[in-house]
Protein backbone atom coordinates (compact mmCIF):
# COMPACT_ATOMS: atom_id res chain seq x y z
CA UNK A 1 0.00 0.00 0.00
CA UNK A 2 2.81 2.44 0.86
CA UNK A 3 4.13 2.37 -2.72
CA UNK A 4 0.93 1.60 -4.67
CA UNK A 5 -0.59 5.09 -4.75
CA UNK A 6 2.64 6.96 -5.66
CA UNK A 7 3.34 4.44 -8.43
CA UNK A 8 -0.24 4.55 -9.73
CA UNK A 9 -0.33 8.36 -9.80
CA UNK A 10 3.10 8.48 -11.45
CA UNK A 11 2.06 6.03 -14.17
CA UNK A 12 -1.30 7.75 -14.66
CA UNK A 13 0.12 11.26 -14.84
CA UNK A 14 2.96 10.52 -17.22
CA UNK A 15 0.92 8.04 -19.24
CA UNK A 16 -1.89 10.55 -19.69
CA UNK A 17 0.49 13.27 -20.80
CA UNK A 18 2.24 10.92 -23.22
CA UNK A 19 -1.01 9.60 -24.75
CA UNK A 20 -2.48 13.11 -25.05
CA UNK A 21 0.68 14.33 -26.78
CA UNK A 22 0.32 11.58 -29.39
CA UNK A 23 -3.36 12.47 -29.74
CA UNK A 24 -2.53 16.16 -30.25
CA UNK A 25 0.04 15.29 -32.94
CA UNK A 26 -2.45 13.08 -34.80
CA UNK A 27 -5.18 15.73 -34.60
CA UNK A 28 -2.81 18.39 -35.91
CA UNK A 29 -1.84 16.18 -38.87
CA UNK A 30 -5.51 15.65 -39.67
CA UNK A 31 -6.29 19.38 -39.50
CA UNK A 32 -3.26 20.26 -41.63
CA UNK A 33 -4.06 17.51 -44.17
CA UNK A 34 -0.82 15.63 -43.50
CA UNK A 35 -2.37 12.34 -42.42
CA UNK A 36 0.14 10.42 -44.53
CA UNK A 37 2.61 11.05 -41.69
CA UNK A 38 0.49 9.14 -39.14
CA UNK A 39 2.57 5.98 -39.54
CA UNK A 40 5.66 7.98 -38.57
CA UNK A 41 3.92 9.12 -35.39
CA UNK A 42 3.22 5.51 -34.51
CA UNK A 43 6.81 4.55 -35.29
CA UNK A 44 8.18 7.34 -33.09
CA UNK A 45 5.73 6.49 -30.30
CA UNK A 46 6.60 2.79 -30.29
CA UNK A 47 10.31 3.63 -30.42
CA UNK A 48 9.91 5.97 -27.44
CA UNK A 49 8.11 3.27 -25.45
CA UNK A 50 10.78 0.68 -26.31
CA UNK A 51 13.56 3.10 -25.33
CA UNK A 52 11.82 3.81 -22.01
CA UNK A 53 11.40 0.11 -21.28
CA UNK A 54 15.04 -0.48 -22.19
CA UNK A 55 16.25 2.22 -19.82
CA UNK A 56 13.89 0.91 -17.13
CA UNK A 57 15.24 -2.61 -17.62
CA UNK A 58 18.84 -1.46 -17.36
CA UNK A 59 18.09 0.46 -14.16
CA UNK A 60 16.24 -2.55 -12.74
CA UNK A 61 19.17 -4.89 -13.42
CA UNK A 62 21.61 -2.40 -11.92
CA UNK A 63 19.43 -2.03 -8.84
CA UNK A 64 19.16 -5.79 -8.28
CA UNK A 65 22.90 -6.25 -8.80
CA UNK A 66 23.81 -3.51 -6.34
CA UNK A 67 21.28 -4.77 -3.77
CA UNK A 68 23.40 -7.91 -3.38
CA UNK A 69 26.41 -5.78 -2.42
CA UNK A 70 25.45 -4.85 1.13
CA UNK A 71 28.40 -2.55 1.77
CA UNK A 72 27.55 -0.18 -1.06
CA UNK A 73 23.79 -0.70 -1.55
CA UNK A 74 22.72 2.23 0.65
CA UNK A 75 25.35 4.51 -0.86
CA UNK A 76 24.20 3.45 -4.33
CA UNK A 77 20.54 4.09 -3.45
CA UNK A 78 21.43 7.54 -2.20
CA UNK A 79 23.56 8.44 -5.20
CA UNK A 80 21.05 7.12 -7.71
CA UNK A 81 18.29 9.07 -5.95
CA UNK A 82 20.22 12.31 -6.45
CA UNK A 83 20.90 11.55 -10.12
CA UNK A 84 17.24 10.69 -10.69
CA UNK A 85 16.17 13.78 -8.77
CA UNK A 86 18.30 16.02 -10.99
CA UNK A 87 16.69 14.67 -14.15
CA UNK A 88 13.18 14.57 -12.69
CA UNK A 89 13.54 18.19 -11.57
CA UNK A 90 14.23 19.26 -15.16
CA UNK A 91 11.06 17.42 -16.25
CA UNK A 92 8.98 19.08 -13.53
CA UNK A 93 10.39 22.49 -14.47
CA UNK A 94 9.42 21.84 -18.10
CA UNK A 95 5.89 20.98 -16.97
CA UNK A 96 5.69 24.20 -14.95
CA UNK A 97 6.90 26.24 -17.92
CA UNK A 98 4.84 24.58 -20.67
CA UNK A 99 2.03 22.64 -19.00
CA UNK A 100 -0.53 25.43 -19.44
CA UNK A 101 0.19 25.60 -23.18
CA UNK A 102 0.82 21.93 -23.94
CA UNK A 103 -1.34 21.90 -27.08
CA UNK A 104 0.34 24.95 -28.66
CA UNK A 105 3.80 23.70 -27.61
CA UNK A 106 3.26 20.31 -29.25
CA UNK A 107 1.65 21.79 -32.37
CA UNK A 108 4.53 24.24 -32.73
CA UNK A 109 7.04 21.39 -32.58
CA UNK A 110 5.06 19.41 -35.15
CA UNK A 111 4.66 22.35 -37.55
CA UNK A 112 8.41 22.91 -37.51
CA UNK A 113 9.14 19.25 -38.26
CA UNK A 114 6.66 18.29 -40.97
CA UNK A 115 8.66 15.46 -42.48
CA UNK A 116 8.71 11.70 -41.96
CA UNK A 117 11.87 11.83 -39.85
CA UNK A 118 10.87 15.05 -38.08
CA UNK A 119 7.45 13.79 -37.00
CA UNK A 120 8.87 10.45 -35.84
CA UNK A 121 11.54 12.34 -33.87
CA UNK A 122 9.00 14.65 -32.18
CA UNK A 123 6.84 11.68 -31.16
CA UNK A 124 9.88 9.72 -29.98
CA UNK A 125 11.32 12.54 -27.89
CA UNK A 126 8.05 13.52 -26.23
CA UNK A 127 6.98 9.95 -25.45
CA UNK A 128 10.47 8.89 -24.34
CA UNK A 129 10.67 11.92 -22.03
CA UNK A 130 7.58 10.78 -20.17
CA UNK A 131 8.73 7.15 -20.14
CA UNK A 132 12.21 7.94 -18.88
CA UNK A 133 10.73 10.06 -16.09
CA UNK A 134 8.58 7.11 -15.02
CA UNK A 135 11.61 4.78 -15.17
CA UNK A 136 13.74 7.13 -13.07
CA UNK A 137 11.07 7.66 -10.43
CA UNK A 138 10.31 3.95 -10.27
CA UNK A 139 13.97 3.03 -9.98
CA UNK A 140 14.90 5.64 -7.39
CA UNK A 141 11.67 5.40 -5.38
CA UNK A 142 11.41 1.62 -5.62
CA UNK A 143 7.75 1.87 -6.58
CA UNK A 144 5.50 -1.10 -7.35
CA UNK A 145 5.71 -1.92 -11.07
CA UNK A 146 2.21 -3.46 -11.15
CA UNK A 147 0.71 -0.24 -9.76
CA UNK A 148 2.74 1.77 -12.25
CA UNK A 149 1.32 -0.14 -15.23
CA UNK A 150 -2.17 0.05 -13.72
CA UNK A 151 -1.84 3.84 -13.75
CA UNK A 152 -0.63 3.82 -17.37
CA UNK A 153 -3.54 1.57 -18.38
CA UNK A 154 -6.01 3.91 -16.65
CA UNK A 155 -4.47 6.86 -18.50
CA UNK A 156 -4.79 5.04 -21.82
CA UNK A 157 -8.45 4.26 -21.16
CA UNK A 158 -9.18 7.88 -20.15
CA UNK A 159 -7.45 9.20 -23.29
CA UNK A 160 -9.64 6.96 -25.48
CA UNK A 161 -12.78 8.14 -23.68
CA UNK A 162 -11.74 11.78 -24.05
CA UNK A 163 -10.91 11.41 -27.75
CA UNK A 164 -14.29 9.82 -28.46
CA UNK A 165 -16.07 12.51 -26.43
CA UNK A 166 -17.46 9.88 -24.05
CA UNK A 167 -16.29 11.81 -20.98
CA UNK A 168 -15.49 15.44 -20.29
CA UNK A 169 -12.51 16.12 -18.06
CA UNK A 170 -10.96 19.42 -17.04
CA UNK A 171 -7.41 18.43 -17.97
CA UNK A 172 -5.90 21.58 -16.51
CA UNK A 173 -7.24 20.75 -13.04
CA UNK A 174 -6.21 17.11 -13.44
CA UNK A 175 -2.69 18.04 -14.52
CA UNK A 176 -2.35 20.57 -11.72
CA UNK A 177 -3.33 18.02 -9.08
CA UNK A 178 -0.94 15.40 -10.41
CA UNK A 179 1.88 17.91 -10.89
CA UNK A 180 1.53 18.98 -7.25
CA UNK A 181 1.74 15.33 -6.26
CA UNK A 182 4.86 14.83 -8.39
CA UNK A 183 6.55 17.79 -6.72
CA UNK A 184 5.81 16.29 -3.29
CA UNK A 185 7.14 12.91 -4.41
CA UNK A 186 10.28 14.53 -5.84
CA UNK A 187 10.82 16.23 -2.49
CA UNK A 188 10.39 12.86 -0.80
CA UNK A 189 13.00 11.44 -3.20
CA UNK A 190 15.45 14.13 -2.11
CA UNK A 191 14.76 13.44 1.56
CA UNK A 192 15.13 9.71 0.99
CA UNK A 193 18.45 10.23 -0.80
CA UNK A 194 19.83 12.33 2.04
CA UNK A 195 18.63 9.88 4.71
CA UNK A 196 20.08 6.85 2.94
CA UNK A 197 23.30 8.73 2.20
CA UNK A 198 23.85 9.61 5.84
CA UNK A 199 23.03 6.03 6.86
CA UNK A 200 25.52 4.69 4.29
CA UNK A 201 28.29 7.03 5.39
CA UNK A 202 27.70 5.97 8.99
CA UNK A 203 27.75 2.26 8.14
CA UNK A 204 31.16 2.51 6.45
CA UNK A 205 32.51 4.71 9.28
CA UNK A 206 32.94 7.85 7.19
CA UNK A 207 30.64 9.61 9.65
CA UNK A 208 30.85 9.16 13.42
CA UNK A 209 27.68 8.02 15.19
CA UNK A 210 27.62 11.25 17.18
CA UNK A 211 27.98 13.48 14.10
CA UNK A 212 25.70 16.55 14.17
CA UNK A 213 24.38 15.43 10.77
CA UNK A 214 22.50 12.62 12.51
CA UNK A 215 20.59 14.98 14.82
CA UNK A 216 16.85 14.56 14.29
CA UNK A 217 14.55 17.48 13.55
CA UNK A 218 11.89 15.64 15.61
CA UNK A 219 10.96 12.07 16.50
CA UNK A 220 7.32 11.00 16.21
CA UNK A 221 8.05 7.33 15.48
CA UNK A 222 6.33 6.19 18.67
CA UNK A 223 3.09 7.97 17.85
CA UNK A 224 0.25 7.70 15.32
CA UNK A 225 2.44 9.84 13.05
CA UNK A 226 4.93 6.98 12.53
CA UNK A 227 5.39 6.97 8.75
CA UNK A 228 5.54 3.18 8.35
CA UNK A 229 2.61 2.02 10.47
CA UNK A 230 0.98 5.02 12.16
CA UNK A 231 -2.74 5.64 11.68
CA UNK A 232 -2.03 9.16 10.41
CA UNK A 233 1.66 8.81 9.56
CA UNK A 234 1.28 6.07 6.94
CA UNK A 235 -1.31 7.96 4.83
CA UNK A 236 0.81 11.11 5.12
CA UNK A 237 3.85 9.13 3.99
CA UNK A 238 1.97 7.80 0.96
CA UNK A 239 0.38 11.12 0.03
CA UNK A 240 3.03 13.67 0.95
CA UNK A 241 6.33 11.89 1.53
CA UNK A 242 6.09 12.46 5.29
CA UNK A 243 8.89 11.10 7.49
CA UNK A 244 8.35 10.75 11.24
CA UNK A 245 12.02 10.85 12.26
CA UNK A 246 14.03 12.95 9.76
CA UNK A 247 17.49 14.33 10.26
CA UNK A 248 17.57 18.13 10.35
CA UNK A 249 19.42 18.18 7.02
CA UNK A 250 16.85 15.87 5.44
CA UNK A 251 13.92 17.88 6.78
CA UNK A 252 15.28 21.28 5.71
CA UNK A 253 16.39 20.22 2.24
CA UNK A 254 13.23 18.25 1.44
CA UNK A 255 10.84 21.06 2.27
CA UNK A 256 13.07 23.81 0.92
CA UNK A 257 13.07 21.92 -2.39
CA UNK A 258 9.30 21.39 -2.51
CA UNK A 259 8.64 24.96 -1.38
CA UNK A 260 10.92 26.34 -4.10
CA UNK A 261 9.19 24.37 -6.85
CA UNK A 262 5.74 25.37 -5.64
CA UNK A 263 6.93 29.00 -5.59
CA UNK A 264 8.22 28.74 -9.18
CA UNK A 265 4.92 27.20 -10.23
CA UNK A 266 2.94 29.96 -8.49
CA UNK A 267 5.09 32.61 -10.15
CA UNK A 268 4.54 31.02 -13.57
CA UNK A 269 0.77 30.97 -13.02
CA UNK A 270 0.80 34.64 -12.05
CA UNK A 271 2.86 35.44 -15.13
CA UNK A 272 0.34 33.61 -17.31
CA UNK A 273 -2.63 35.46 -15.82
CA UNK A 274 -0.86 38.82 -15.97
CA UNK A 275 -1.28 39.45 -12.24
Amino acid sequence: MDTFLPAFVMGFREGLEGFLIVSIILQYLRKSKNEYLRKNVYFGTISGIVASLGIGGILYILSKTIDRMEQVSKLWESGSSFVALGLVTTFIYWMIQHGRNMVSTVESSVSQNLSAFGIASVAFIMVAREGVEVALFTFAGQYAIAALFAGIAAAFLLTILINHSLVKVNLRILFNITLAYLILQAGFLLGYGIHEGLSALGSINLLANDSPLFIKAYDLSETIFYHKEGLIGLPMYVLFGWHSKPEILQFVMQYLYTGSLFYLWHREIKKGTGK
